[in-house]
């Protein structure tokens, strides 16, 4: 009799218990992250760019722009794991798609550090944060991350994940990317809101990782036909094709999740994973995807937030997609382990548009190779070669591997060309390199650098090996 009116109590306090964490729950608004593939910072319209993305620009003036937004890595799987982990690259050994070592191997002075195919099971993300605080997770299309040394999403604390184009087979996927239905993006839309119509009483965090804009470029037939009126041809036609379709995309997304009972109760932040590829110039900026200028990692930031974030506002502040996973975590109440050591900050001090207060430095590694170069890039045969940039409030560094490490370092700079040094404010282009003109300026974020690198095991190239 006593165990019985024991275990009737623990009954109770454990029912209690989860009304109590449910009720808390229920409190905290919906988050709808949508990520885009490729899309540049200066493919948006409401940053002046040569494409029209009504939907986009109208997210624009409905929340707060992050005007200097930057991706953690300049191409898509490094860049997704520093999202989904919240750290830079140098933590979690994600560095490139499949190899550090692409391009020609005579080209290469140095050895790269061996790259890993994504995030393990036990790692930690921002799913398995926001899950511990009573949230329902869900990733809809592209991971990216389940290589051999990585782990499916389920693995990776979202309870449910679904691809209408990965999960697939190869044979099928042509259906699935017909003239009515380019990327799969109408099927991940009808999954998003289906899925999130059935949270009834509980928030809901879904990730949405477009398969659009990444080549190849498909658009329904009918957005062609429109945009050849205009005069378009070509390679341009079908970039800015695909593109519209996008942008439509995801106009109809927030539209049908607005249209949900807690529609208004959900926060939208919508970005990018890396810059756009050379079929779309990012001039004023340098570069394209896979260079560390600014045109291979300054992507768009909005988030919207009804009631929490100032229409139309804008955030100047230099801020990284690692700043994500703990403002997310600050909006849903999740829970952070302390060993986690997340390389970002909130940012919903500046959801009224004010800008950070405190001038943090915001980091980037590369130590390997990346084949084809850039559009008015440094090299003539890399993207780019072994390479730490950092942003420091107006200032950019480059650190260039190949020459710190086998062209006298530190005491043959500037005249090895090891490092590079860009005033931001007026010089977003990165056209006038200062290394020699403020010298004091660049050993003082040098020096930030190099402890950077201690701080993180000094994961740098090595010198190659005789015969390779």
């Amino acid at each position: 009799m006593k165990n019985t009116l024991l275990t009737k109590v623990l009954c109770a306090l454990l029912c209690l218990t989860l009304n109590i964490s449910s009720s808390r729950a229920a409190d905290r608004p919906n988050i709808l992250l949508i990520v885009a593939d490729d899309l540049g910072w200066k493919d948006v319209g409401y940053n002046d760019g040569a494409f029209k993305t009504p939907n986009i620009d109208a997210l624009a003036k409905a929340g707060v722009v992050f005007t200097q937004a930057y991706a953690a890595a300049a191409n898509c799987q490094p860049s997704r794991a520093s999202l989904m982990r919240g750290q830079y690259t140098a933590r979690h050994g994600v560095y490139a798609v499949d190899s550090t070592k692409r391009g020609p191997v005579d080209e290469m002075r140095l050895e790269p550090v061996p790259n890993k195919s994504g995030l393990a099971p036990t790692a930690p993300s921002i799913a398995k944060a926001i899950r511990s605080a009573g949230y329902e997770t869900a990733l809809f299309g592209k991971w990216h991350l389940g290589g051999p040394d990585g782990a499916s999403p389920t693995q990776q604390g979202f309870s449910v994940y679904r691809d209408a184009i990965e999960s697939r087979k190869v044979s099928e996927r042509t259906a699935l990317t017909t003239s009515t239905d380019p990327k799969a993006m109408y099927t991940t839309n009808r999954d998003v809101t289906t899925w999130a119509s059935e949270r009834k009483a509980t928030p809901w965090f879904a990730a949405v990782m477009y398969h659009g804009i990444h080549t190849p470029l498909e658009a329904r037939t009918a957005t062609l036909e429109r945009l050849q009126k205009t005069g378009l041809t070509g390679q341009k036609l079908k970039y800015a094709a695909c593109l519209a379709d996008f942008d439509d995309a995801l106009g109809s997304l927030i539209k049908q999740i607005r249209a949900l009972p807690r529609g208004r109760e959900t926060v939208v932040v919508f970005t990018s994973d890396n810059g756009a590829t050379q079929q779309s110039s990012q001039e004023p900026l340098r570069g394209n995807k896979g260079a560390y200028y600014e045109g291979g990692i300054r992507v768009p930031l909005i988030i919207d937030w009804p009631g929490h974030t100032k229409a139309n506002a804008t955030c100047y502040s230099p801020v990284s997609l690692v700043d994500l996973f703990p403002t997310l975590c600050d909006i849903a109440g999740g829970k952070v382990d302390s060993d986690w050591k997340l390389d970002g900050t909130s940012l919903v001090p500046s959801f009224d548009g004010s800008d950070l207060k405190d001038e943090r430095a915001i980091f980037w590694h590369f130590p390997g190779y990346l084949d084809t170069p850039v559009l008015r890039g440094r090299d003539p045969i890399f993207r780019t070669r072994p390479v730490t940039v950092m942003r420091k409030g107006d200032y950019k560094l480059f650190v260039y591997h190949e020459e710190w490490l086998l062209d006298g370092g530190a005491s043959n700079v500037p005249g090895n060309r090891a490092v590079e040094l860009y005033y931001m404010k007026n010089d977003s282009g990165e056209r006038q390199e200062l290394s020699a003109a403020e010298p004091s300026i660049r050993d003082a974020l040098l020096a930030e650098v190099l402890a950077f690198w201690k701080a993180n095991g000094n994961p740098l190239p090595t010198l190659k090996k005789v015969g390779n």
